[in-house]
């Protein structure tokens, strides 16, 4: 592995996960993929532009920081290949398009791999509106 994957998606924690749906909307003119609200925690993912990855908005992330999610075709194998570089897998969490490693930059930015083994969810989501 020469490094990370595709940038698939920046995870973006909300306070608000509707207010800025709305906002980022009306004021930046971003297409809503999606806004699910499922058990209380809410997501949503926003189109911005053209040829960037998609935002993802969400209320459950434990801290203020944002997260850079990179797609790599062997989780295991790219997660080994990092730290041996000297880089500290933070946890293990099962993201709806499959299994993904956190990590934390020396400077504090959030990273994550993940390895897309349940491809369909995402676009199974399109067009939800619960909020």
């Amino acid at each position: 592995m020469d490094g990370l994957g595709s940038l698939d998606f920046l995870y973006a924690p909300s306070s608000d996960v509707a207010a800025d749906v709305r906002w980022f909307g009306e004021v930046l003119g971003a297409e809503v993929v999606f806004a699910i609200d499922s058990g209380g925690t809410r997501v949503a993912m926003l189109r911005l532009g053209t040829g960037g990855p998609p935002l993802l908005l969400t209320d459950h992330l434990p801290d203020d920081r944002p997260i850079f999610l990179y797609s790599v075709e062997d989780l295991t194998g790219a997660t080994a290949a990092l730290e041996a570089r000297g880089w500290s897998a933070e946890r293990s969490v099962d993201l709806p398009p499959g299994p993904a490693t956190t990590f934390r930059a020396p400077g504090g930015l959030r990273l994550a791999i993940y390895e897309s083994s349940r491809p369909f969810v995402v676009d199974s989501m399109a067009g939800q509106r619960d909020f």
